[in-house]
């Protein structure tokens, strides 16, 4: 039965399954049977969702992605957040996931307060794209530095540069991140921006004006003592893209299932801590 649930999780079609269930030497499901398992997944999805969060998890990202489902007969993205903690051992973990009409700063507040009331502390760091609603809510929550992701940011500002031109750029903002101190990398940052200010006026101004909230996990490695780069969401976004494409090979009537199951029974396989704290940050592909 676990081989069943997993290939309907991975978005396999019921008929499909059936003629699985068929070539493994059963005969066959019926709609009654498929119903059970669900149901059955269904369950373990709720105990992860409501499981307690114990210890401290100095780190948080969070993020969004968008699903479709069907309502009301039609085909509608419906946003799916999701949360992933690092704690003081380094061990990673899916903290939580939801999913809502849209990404505003209410539907961002009710989640992370989900979180904090399942026992979620000791965040000193919260990691996130620029998104004004999602930043407003975590500043309320919790009272953490937040650090602006730097995969998102360094694709805004690779949109301010020239195809051929962006593997140099690339290779001068990294040498900001490589500097051992708060204030060698403060001191690069202005550095690099001068030196790119007068070919790439936007990107200067765009690092003007967001290097304390990018440059803020330092003060926090520092508190920590922990040689880490938690200013990236790779891994979180990873999680998140894989529901995504997984749902393009779905006809539209399995599409309609509650996508918190889809992307919540992945998420719980995740649970288990897989890289320590100091690979938290790869962003080997950043420039593509």
């Amino acid at each position: 039965m676990a081989v069943i649930q997993e290939a309907y999780i991975q978005g396999i079609s019921t008929r499909s399954v059936d003629d699985l269930v068929k070539a493994m030497g059963g005969t066959g499901l019926s709609k009654s049977q498929v119903s059970r398992l669900i149901t059955e997944i269904d369950e373990r999805v709720n105990a992860f969702l409501n499981r307690p969060i114990e210890g401290e998890w100095p780190y948080l990202w969070i993020d969004a992605t968008y699903l479709k489902k069907r309502e009301g007969g039609r085909i509608v993205s419906t946003a799916v957040i999701v949360a992933v903690g690092v704690n003081t051992l380094g061990k990673r973990e899916v903290l939580g996931v939801a999913s809502g009409p849209s990404e505003a700063e209410p539907f961002w507040k009710s989640f992370l307060r989900s979180l904090a009331d399942r026992g979620l502390r000791g965040v000193k760091l919260v990691i996130s794209d620029d998104h004004k609603g999602l930043r407003s809510a975590a500043g309320k929550v919790f009272t953490a530095t937040q650090q602006r992701c730097r995969v998102h940011w360094m694709r805004n500002a690779l949109a301010h540069v020239g195809a051929k031109q962006r593997p140099a750029v690339v290779a001068m903002l990294k040498t900001i991140f490589a500097q051992e101190s708060a204030e060698a990398a403060h001191e690069q940052w202005h550095h690099v921006a001068d030196a790119l200010r007068e070919r790439y006026e936007k990107l200067a101004v765009m690092m003007d004006g967001s290097r304390e909230e990018v440059l803020a996990y330092m003060a926090c490695r520092r508190s920590t003592g922990r040689r880490s780069r938690p200013q990236t969401a790779r891994t979180r976004q990873q999680g998140n893209q894989a529901p995504g494409r997984r749902d393009r090979h779905l006809p539209q009537y399995r599409r309609g299932h509650p996508p918190r199951r889809r992307a919540h029974a992945r998420a719980e396989r995740r649970v288990v801590g897989v890289a320590p704290l100091h690979d938290a940050g790869n962003d080997r592909n950043v420039e593509r």
